[in-house]
């Protein structure tokens, strides 16, 4: 059974942009979303303790990436991460911290989250990964593990709260899930609506010729195809994974491999357009 959440979100700043921490009620753990730009001037000394951390960012072509760390002063870090940024040391520009701190959390607790945290991160693979390495031997008591998984747990659902997916699990059918398909030519998909939009199942194959005009009557959608095929998400002309798009015809034209409204391309077994289903 699945119970209801009580999160309260405070904007410390008295804006969305600000500072905002995330709380669950009966959880001594805090979220806290703290932009780059506040980093340096912050005095809160939630911000100063043992923690995890994720940098976000977003790549020159769009797509969004995530750095994943951990550190025992998490404003001393970020600090550093500003540093080497501006010295050449590090290539990679975050705009955004989502800070995750908690009563009696040590280095090898923090080394465990940040490994299991890139582990969860990798599978839902929605985020292109930054982080390179983590501590994958942390040895831990039996009932630290059992603790820190509830932490994670809770973690999951504050960062989602907060409007960032990086820990979401793309959706999966279910038994009572209604099933449509998009074929045309050597095209045959197959996926179903979807919380975040519309997701295309494993196995749906995709168009092996792009038409002329995709690349400049539906750039963003011939760009995502690019995109997914070089992360492997599209691999020897079909979807390797279950991969959720924001909206049906960005799905359809991905697959199609030209611009297409996915209202009328998406059917039922029967017929039935998308639009009327």
């Amino acid at each position: 059974m699945v119970f209801g959440k009580t999160i309260e979100l405070f904007w410390a700043n008295g804006t969305a942009d600000g500072i905002i921490t995330a709380e669950l009620s009966n959880w001594n753990g805090k979220g806290i979303k703290v932009p780059r730009t506040e980093v340096a001037l912050c005095q809160r000394e939630d911000v100063c303790e043992p923690g995890v951390y994720f940098l976000l960012c977003q790549e020159d072509d769009g797509t969004d990436s995530v750095y994943v760390g951990e550190a025992e002063n998490i404003k001393d870090r970020l600090m550093q991460h500003i540093h080497d940024y501006k010295s050449g040391k590090e290539k990679f520009y975050w705009n955004t911290a989502v800070i995750f701190v908690g009563r009696d959390l040590n280095k090898a607790l923090i080394r465990y989250l940040e490994n299991r945290l890139v582990e969860i991160a990798t599978e839902c693979a929605r985020y292109k990964l930054l982080t390179k390495n983590t501590y994958k031997n942390t040895v831990i008591k039996e009932s630290q593990i059992a603790s820190m998984e509830e932490f994670i747990d809770n973690i999951k659902v504050l960062i989602n709260a907060m409007g960032y997916k990086i820990l979401e699990p793309v959706p999966v059918a279910t038994d009572s899930t209604e099933y449509l398909f998009c074929k045309s030519g050597n095209s045959n998909g197959k996926g179903f609506i979807s919380p975040g939009g519309f997701t295309v199942v494993k196995g749906s194959k995709v168009s092996e010729h792009l038409a002329n005009s995709f690349e400049s009557g539906a750039k963003s959608y011939y760009d995502l195809r690019k995109k997914l095929e070089t992360d492997g998400v599209i691999a020897e002309g079909m979807f390797s994974k279950n991969y959720e798009f924001s909206a049906p015809s960005a799905a359809s034209s991905v697959i199609l491999g030209r611009s297409s409204n996915g209202k009328t391309e998406w059917k039922t077994q029967e017929g039935k357009k998308l639009s009327e289903f």
